[in-house]
C-alpha cells in the first residue's frame, strides 16, 4: 500500500457504501507476525520511528472496525465510532512496550474501548429537544415566556399559545421536552426491575478477546471459500451425492441415492468417500 492510500486510510468516510469500502480496505491491509510486530514497535520506542507507527496503526485498522460495530445500537454514526477508536488505536501504539510480551491488540483494544465508551458518552440523547425549524423557534420563544420554574397552568399554556401562534398541544409537547432528563447511562445500584433500562446495558463484553474473534471469523471465511471450491473440483454426481447427504436440509439415505442411480448402496457409499478424501485433499494444499 503506498504512503497516500495509507493516509486515506485513516480518515474514515461518510456514507454506508463509502464505510463499507473503507471496511473492505482495512480488511486487506495484512497483519502482521509477532516478530514483526515487536521489531516495529523496538523502532518506535527506541528511535521514534513514525513510519514504524503508521504501519502498526495500519494493521490494526480491523480491529478497531471490528470493535466500533459492536456499539451500533446506540443510533450514532458508525464512521464516527471507528474514527473514535481509531484514535484510541493511535494513543496505544505510543505507549505500547514490546518488552512486556504481549501483542499489541491485546493492549490497544482498551485504548480502543476507551474512546469510543466516551464518545458514547458524550453523544448519548434519547430525545433532541427541538429537531425542526418550526420546534427550534418555538423552544426558543418558549423559553423567554417562561418567567418561572414549575409547569404551566392551563391558562398560561393557552396565552403563551396565542401569543405565539400555535396551538395549545404544541406548547404542552415542547415544554414537556424541555423538561425531559437524559437517561442515566448506568442502572440505579438499588434497580431491581427487570424493565429498567440504560445504554450501559448495551455495551460489549469487557473480557471479550477482539483478535481471537475476528481471527475466528476471517479463518471460518477462508475454509467456506475453499470447502466450495474444493466441492467444484468434484465430477458432477459426487457433488450431487455430497449434497443430498450432507448439505441439504433434508438429508438423503444411501438407499434413497441408490435407487436413484441404480447401483448399490455401498456403491454410493464408496463414491461419497472417495470425494471426501478428495475434499480433505484440497482443503490441507
Amino acid at each position: 500500500m503506498t504512503s497516500k492510500a495509507q493516509s486515506m486510510a485513516l480518515m474514515v468516510p461518510q456514507g454506508s457504501s463509502s464505510l463499507e469500502a473503507y471496511v473492505q480496505s482495512v480488511n486487506h491491509i495484512p497483519m502482521l507476525d509477532a516478530e514483526k510486530e515487536y521489531e516495529l514497535a523496538k523502532r518506535l520506542q527506541e528511535t521514534g520511528d513514525l513510519q514504524a507507527a503508521k504501519e502498526l496503526i495500519m494493521s490494526h485498522l480491523r480491529f478497531v472496525a471490528h470493535v466500533a460495530k459492536g456499539y451500533s445500537g446506540y443510533g450514532l454514526p458508525q464512521s464516527d465510532l471507528i474514527q473514535e477508536g481509531n484514535i484510541g488505536l493511535m494513543k496505544a501504539v505510543k505507549r505500547f512496550d514490546p518488552t512486556v510480551g504481549v501483542r499489541l491488540v491485546s493492549f490497544a483494544v482498551h485504548w480502543i474501548k476507551a474512546e469510543i465508551h466516551e464518545y458514547v458518552l458524550k453523544n448519548w440523547r434519547i430525545v433532541k429537544v427541538a429537531t425542526t425549524k418550526a420546534q427550534r423557534k418555538l423552544f426558543f420563544n418558549l423559553r423567554k415566556s417562561k418567567k418561572r420554574l414549575g409547569w404551566f397552568s392551563d391558562d398560561e399554556v393557552g396565552m403563551v399559545a396565542d401569543n405565539l401562534g400555535v396551538s395549545k398541544k404544541d406548547v404542552m409537547e415542547m415544554e414537556s421536552r424541555m423538561a425531559a432528563q437524559d437517561p442515566a447511562f448506568d442502572l440505579a445500584s438499588d434497580s431491581d426491575d427487570e424493565n429498567d433500562f440504560a445504554p450501559t446495558q448495551y455495551l460489549e463484553d469487557q473480557a471479550s478477546d477482539v483478535a481471537s474473534n475476528v481471527e475466528a471469523a476471517n479463518w471460518e471465511a477462508n475454509a467456506q471459500t475453499r470447502l466450495f471450491a474444493a466441492i467444484k473440483t468434484l465430477d458432477e454426481r459426487s457433488q450431487h451425492i455430497l449434497q443430498a447427504r450432507w448439505l441439504d436440509e433434508d438429508k438423503t439415505t444411501l438407499q434413497e441415492l441408490a435407487a436413484e442411480y441404480d447401483v448399490s448402496a455401498e456403491r454410493i457409499r464408496q463414491l461419497e468417500k472417495n470425494a471426501m478424501n478428495k475434499i480433505k485433499a484440497c482443503m490441507v494444499d
